[in-house]
């Protein structure tokens, strides 16, 4: 079985937020996987699919009603994919948004290549189910896969997330971090390494630790295009069975991403060469392996 964020708690108690349900609806059909004039799962097949309430669900749907992309809204039945689709134009998207495409496409070559530096590997995760289905369907065969993670290790003191008010004791933002960094990071390897058995891919998914809190999240895919999302830091509160957090956190998933590809000019090539050129010098020289406990 294919572990996603749609079935693996990274906490123990996380659901997908109806902004990431519709956040997957809308890259399957920008991606053409539902197409126009088709008609959506049920409310309750979709609860199914995504294990969480049908309240989830509308909220998903009410949102992806307002972008315009359904028609046929009515109680008696599920929506269709609108005839017209607003398409992806050539302003940033939020992270969530824009990856998995641009991961999709990718993973259409014999040779994948990914390369990440980011807090945690939360969005990369939930953006690399869209080329694993799709391989699962049978619609790309990459024949092998290489993926590096950086990120931040466990024994460095974070610049963020941090409590606001520096704890007593042990620190439960950090915790809560370490916590999600290694969930999140399991789950990554576990769906690709599945598909050495289940399609023969030979697939490499590798982890190193940086010394640093990285400013910004960077993913560069096949050496080819470089995606740039800076990491916004803000004031936020969240419930925990202890308690409540007071934090300086980021919402990475919200970050806008930016997308220089090494066809797009000079300019942009240079950006997708040094880029490169900056993770791999950290990969072989201050970076550490990275256990995931």
């Amino acid at each position: 079985m294919v572990v996603t964020q749609e079935n693996v708690a990274v906490n123990g108690s996380r659901r997908l937020s109806p902004q990431e349900i519709a956040d997957t609806l809308r890259e399957r059909i920008r991606t053409g996987d539902l197409k126009a004039g088709d008609r959506l799962p049920t409310q309750a097949e979709l609860a199914e699919e995504f294990g969480v309430e049908r309240g989830a669900v509308r909220q998903a749907l009410r949102a992806l009603q307002e972008d315009g992309l359904l028609s046929n809204v009515s109680k008696g039945s599920p929506p269709r994919i609108a005839e017209r689709v607003p398409g992806l134009s050539g302003e940033p998207q939020p992270t969530m948004v824009g990856l998995a495409p641009r991961l999709t496409e990718a993973f259409s070559s014999p040779h994948v290549r990914i390369d990440a530096a980011c807090l945690t590997s939360e969005t990369l995760m939930v953006a690399l189910s869209e080329p694993v289905r799709l391989i699962h369907e049978g619609r790309i065969h990459p024949e092998s896969i290489d993926v590096r993670i950086l990120l931040p290790s466990r024994d460095i003191n974070l610049a963020f997330p941090v409590p606001v008010e520096a704890p007593d004791d042990d620190n439960p933002v950090h915790q809560r971090w370490l916590e999600m960094r290694n969930a999140q990071g399991h789950v990554l390897r576990h769906n690709l390494r599945s598909l050495r058995s289940s399609h023969g891919i030979d697939v490499k998914v590798r982890f190193r630790a940086l010394p640093f809190t990285p400013p910004v999240k960077l993913y560069l895919l096949n050496q080819a295009e470089a995606l740039i999302a800076y990491y916004m830091v803000a004031r936020r509160e969240e419930a925990t069975d202890t308690g409540i957090l007071d934090m300086y956190d980021v919402l990475g998933t919200e970050s806008l991403l930016f997308s220089f590809a090494k066809n797009a000019g000079e300019r942009d090539a240079a950006f997708v060469v040094q880029s490169q050129k900056w993770f791999d010098a950290l990969w072989e020289t201050i970076t550490t392996d990275l256990t995931l406990s």
